[in-house]
């Protein structure tokens, strides 16, 4: 394993990413590697707002086709290295889809994190991923406010760029809720 792979994730943290990967790839059809990558990023999104704490606590870039973890983009588009142990992928007509290579372990997860994973399947999964590029394109989401407010969002709806460094903050999400703002910086400042 990559020794970069634990610098950015520690062993809980990637063995959560992975399960959950394989979970949503054994749940939904031909998942292709851009809607993965939505889907993961609503994962933490619906848990910050619900909870105040991030599903999986990925960091996403703005990007053209909305937030992005840069770690798992790239791993997704090559041959997996941090998800190695966990998925393969398979490519038809040019388009990447994931695929488990070991059956879902439960070992990370909550109750309330299965749920969770079941709702945004249910409300998500059957979305194709131009949809949820949409859906994360939303006026005041996250992706939009940031990308505004760094004077990009023209740019990239435009295409006149493809990614930027700028990192969402998640915490806005949840900035007019007291109770779970503090439960969120509390969880960052700890992880």
């Amino acid at each position: 394993m990559d020794t970069l792979a634990y610098i950015k994730f520690n062993k809980n943290q990637l063995e959560k990413i992975g399960n959950t990967v394989v979970y949503l790839s054994e749940m939904i059809p031909q998942l292709s590697k851009t809607k993965l990558l939505k889907l993961l990023y609503i994962l933490d999104e619906i848990s910050i707002k619900k909870t105040g704490i991030p599903f999986l606590n990925l960091k996403y870039k703005v990007w053209k086709f909305g937030p992005v973890s840069e770690e798992l983009f790239i791993d997704l588009s090559s041959e997996p290295k941090l998800l190695e142990d966990y998925i393969q992928k398979s490519s038809e007509d040019g388009i990447n889809f994931v695929i488990p290579k070991v059956d879902f372990n439960d070992d990370e997860f909550s109750d309330n994190d299965i749920e969770l994973m079941n709702n945004v399947i249910k409300n998500f999964g059957n979305k194709t991923a131009k949809e949820l590029i949409s859906y994360t394109h939303r006026i005041n989401s996250p992706w939009y406010n940031t990308a505004k407010k760094n004077d990009v969002l023209e740019l990239l709806e435009k295409e006149v760029i493809n990614n930027t460094e700028y990192l969402i903050d998640m915490g806005q999400l949840i900035s007019h809720d007291e109770r779970k703002s503090e439960i969120y910086s509390e969880f960052i400042e700890c992880n």
